[in-house]
Order: structure tokens, then sequence, then C-alpha cells
């Protein structure tokens, strides 16, 4: 059977007595149950960080070796 979620709504009223309605933000998760290695997986949150370090480290090796910056070689 489908469980049933309540709506959530937030609001403030001031002194006058108006309603500021605003949305309330689903909780973020992780699916941690799935094989899946599309989405936001931990598998992903680890490779995206791991690319990252050898994207910089091979920009500073770049520019050890050739002693120009990086965005000179571009051209900007």
């Amino acid at each position: 059977m489908a469980e049933q979620t309540q709506t959530r709504t937030a609001f403030t009223k001031d002194e006058r007595g108006i309603l500021n309605n605003w949305a309330i933000e689903p909780k973020m998760y992780v699916d941690e149950q799935s094989d899946n290695r599309f989405g936001m997986t931990e598998y992903a949150e680890l490779l995206n960080g791991r690319l990252a370090m050898v994207g910089i480290t091979a920009i500073f090796i770049f520019e050890f070796v050739t002693g120009k910056g990086f965005l000179q070689i571009l051209g900007f």
C-alpha cells in the first residue's frame, strides 16, 4: 500500500496579520542501496573528487615543466 505524505508548509505572520508562505525543500539523501554508478552515490562522489585531484595535479606538473601558465598556453 502506498504511503501518504503530508505536505509541509512554512509561513510567518506579521503584526498586521498578513501571511508570508514559502516552500520547504525536501531532505537530501544519498542512495546507498543501489549498485547504480550514476547520480548522487558514494561512488560518484569519490570518483569526482579523485578526478579533480588528478586534474589539479596535472596542471601543476604542466606549469612546472613548461615554465608557463596553463592559461598562457591556451591563449587567454
